[in-house]
């Protein structure tokens, strides 16, 4: 397969390690693109509910695809969210293309795209962290659950939905909350004179102009691979959104993924990498 070269490709919120993360379709994309700069937008592994009982061939394969664009030189920024927060600690970190950070400023064809995970804005996060890493659990069994209706519905010969995205869309301070969501971030992106902010977290795809009195952002989001299955692209100075259900050419291409339900376990592969990782990552004494 022919790879369609980006400038920029940001994705978020993957979830890897969860029943929900889409890994196998996410590995299709991947393999799909020629990225000159990723950014992985917070969220990647979660580690919140993070389990070597579940940890299935294809997850690995999508941080060993990402571990070979480093050794190619590819940059790879890793922003860090609230489900890898413990990575935070090391913001700061590179080796070789591949750095760890907080937040990121990056010049894109001469405009300012600052970029976040987004939930510094989320008061569950701030003040009642335990709400958030028990709803998180409750939105995992939420999406088993969805998938195992879409499979009737397919049986049934019934399009599928999207249970979590009726929930959110029907009640009230849900959508209020992502759109102030938005508009927290455009009016500080704003006020420091950035053209771009890019988020995560709230799983809701978007790119648009967002103004205030002071003057107008393009606030965009990429959205989440256990939904919506979506990233941001960049070429030539013009964003899009990535909607991998919309890319029927990639859908039907048969990859050599392994079948997410396969689940490693005390896989010797996984075992190096993650000492090959804690040995990257153990901040060095002096002797």
């Amino acid at each position: 397969m022919k790879k369609r070269p980006v400038d920029v490709v940001i994705i978020s919120d993957v979830h890897l390690g969860t029943y929900g993360c889409h890994a196998k379709e996410l590995l299709k994309y991947l393999k799909s693109i020629k990225p000159k700069q990723v950014v992985l937008n917070g969220d990647i592994i979660d580690i919140w509910q993070f389990s070597k009982r579940y940890w299935p061939k294809s997850h690995m394969q999508v941080v060993k695809l990402i571990m070979e664009w480093v050794a190619k030189g590819v940059k790879v920024h890793y922003v860090t969210g609230n489900h890898d927060e413990m990575l935070r600690k090391f913001a700061g970190f590179k080796l070789g293309s591949f750095s760890i950070e907080n937040k990121l400023v990056l010049n894109v064809h001469g405009k300012k795209a600052w970029i976040f995970h987004g939930d510094i804005f989320d008061v569950t996060m701030q003040h009642a962290k335990w709400i958030a890493k028990l709803g998180a659990i409750g939105y995992d069994f939420l999406i088993l659950l969805n998938r195992a209706v879409n499979y009737c519905y397919k049986k049934l010969g019934r399009g599928p939905v999207s249970m979590s995205k009726k929930i959110k869309n029907s009640v009230k301070s849900a959508v209020k909350f992502i759109n102030n969501f938005e508009q927290v971030a455009a009016d500080i992106a704003i006020e420091n004179k950035f053209d771009y902010v890019l988020c995560g977290h709230i799983h809701h795809p978007e790119i648009k102009t967002i103004g205030n009195p002071n003057g107008s952002v393009i606030y965009l989001n990429s959205g989440d691979w256990v939904e919506n299955l979506t990233a941001l692209e960049c070429r030539r100075g013009k964003w899009r959104l990535y909607h991998f259900e919309d890319d029927h050419k990639l859908k039907s291409y048969d990859s050599d993924v392994i079948d997410p339900v396969e689940v490693l376990g005390k896989n010797e592969l996984f075992e190096s990498l993650m000492a090959e990782f804690n040995s990257m990552t153990t901040p060095k004494t002096d002797s």
